[in-house]
């Protein structure tokens, strides 16, 4: 099934935004100093491409522990991808989700845009990793907190 919505999404208009977080991944690369916005615009494009099956997470959530992108670092290297590239894109995601939603077939398409739009924002300290792998990660986390509740009590 992953594979149908994948080949649906990137023949009905998924090309169209991968191609965007590409180019707005060369133009990063042209800076020098985009060098890292670059990166997460080729690795997001990618997943943009072909979403289903796939999820975005934290670094910090997913391998526990901070990186440079999970740190204040990455808070200002966000807010600086918000003001110059992450609203643009968010802005193309969300139309693309308005045009999605005119048919009920495009629903999960539209749904999907809007994950994007939300990613597109604040990118910086997050991977695109296997659904089953983000659930993994997710529950080990669940389960260290609740052990640590255990031992506080």
């Amino acid at each position: 099934m992953r594979s149908i919505g994948n080949f649906l999404w990137f023949i009905l208009g998924g090309v169209f935004m991968g191609l965007c977080w590409w180019i707005v991944g060369i133009f990063a690369f042209i800076t020098i100093i985009g060098i890292p916005w670059a990166k997460a615009c080729f690795i997001i494009g990618q997943f943009t491409f072909f979403p289903f099956g796939k999820e975005a997470i934290s670094r910090k959530e997913l391998l526990h522990k901070d990186d440079i992108g999970t740190s204040s670092f990455g808070v200002v290297g966000n807010v600086i991808w918000f003001l110059f590239a992450g609203i643009w894109l968010a802005l193309g995601h969300v139309f693309s989700a308005i045009a999605c939603f005119a048919s009920i077939i495009g629903i999960p398409f539209g749904i999907q845009h809007l994950k994007l739009a939300a990613i597109s924002l604040f990118p910086i300290g997050q991977t695109i990793v296997d659904k089953e792998v983000a659930a993994a990660a997710r529950n080990f986390n669940a389960e260290q907190t609740a052990a640590s509740m255990r031992h506080k009590n």
